[in-house]
C-alpha cells in the first residue's frame, strides 16, 4: 500500500498558501489582505517559509499517514 499522506497534504497547502489567493501576508495596503489576486516577492517568501514549515510539521514531526 502506498501512503498518500505526503502528497495530499503538500496539495492543500499549497492550494491554500497560495499569495494572493486566499490571503496575502503581508499585504499591499495591510498586513493582512484578503483574496486579492495580487502578490509579492515579500510574500512570495512569508508563503514558502509558511508552507515549508507546516509541511514539515504535518509530514516529518507529526508523521501523518493515509494509507489506500
Amino acid at each position: 500500500m502506498n501512503d498518500w499522506a505526503p502528497a495530499i497534504i503538500a496539495s492543500a497547502l499549497f492550494a491554500l498558501l497560495c499569495p494572493g489567493g486566499i490571503l496575502q501576508m503581508p499585504g499591499r495596503q495591510r498586513p493582512i489582505d484578503f483574496m486579492n489576486m495580487k502578490t509579492s516577492f515579500l510574500s512570495i517568501v512569508v508563503h514558502t517559509v509558511i508552507y515549508g514549515l507546516l509541511l514539515m510539521l504535518f509530514v516529518v514531526i507529526l508523521q501523518a499517514h493515509l494509507y489506500i
